[in-house]
């Protein structure tokens, strides 16, 4: 069924019509031409998809569109401000932390929800948090590296 649906994207108000049944990820990526979050297995399992609602993680090709409204959602695409990286995507830059970049996305909004209740986790936090986020080419050491670097620079910042 359609509806208007009215919420918060990457800082500015977004009203369109859907069918509310759809799942988040292909209204950003078919309707909003927000392609930065991926689709990866299509069952919440891999984390490619990964968003922010209301400064929580979400797994977007899980989550109805309806469940959106008047909240806020936060893509990869909203990260950066005025053209500058923010911290943690320039962290994954330095330290190398994506190779096919398939995963980065998703990885990045899910740490950048786990960096908003705690700055600075530990190495075992960090790798806990991180579980639901799957990268096939198996840069993990590193991007803990770039977690806990990027926690560091955003301590009091976020």
């Amino acid at each position: 069924m359609k509806e208007n649906i009215s919420f918060t994207l990457n800082g500015k108000p977004v009203s369109l019509t859907v069918d509310t049944s759809r799942n988040l990820l292909s209204v950003l990526r078919t309707d909003l031409g927000l392609t930065g979050t991926k689709y990866g297995c299509g069952s919440g399992y891999c984390g490619a998809c990964t968003v922010i609602v209301d400064k929580q993680a979400v797994q977007s090709c899980r989550y109805a569109v309806r469940k959106v409204a008047n909240r806020e959602v936060l893509t990869i695409e909203g990260l950066a401000t005025n053209g500058n990286l923010h911290p943690l995507q320039e962290a994954f830059v330095e330290h190398e932390a994506l190779q096919c970049g398939y995963c980065t996305p998703g990885m990045i909004m899910n740490a950048y929800a786990m960096l908003l209740k705690n700055s600075q986790p530990s190495r075992a936090e960090i790798i806990q948090g991180m579980e639901g986020n799957l990268c096939r080419c198996s840069a993990y050491n590193r991007i803990i590296e770039a977690i806990e670097a990027a926690g560091q620079k955003m301590e009091g910042v976020i």
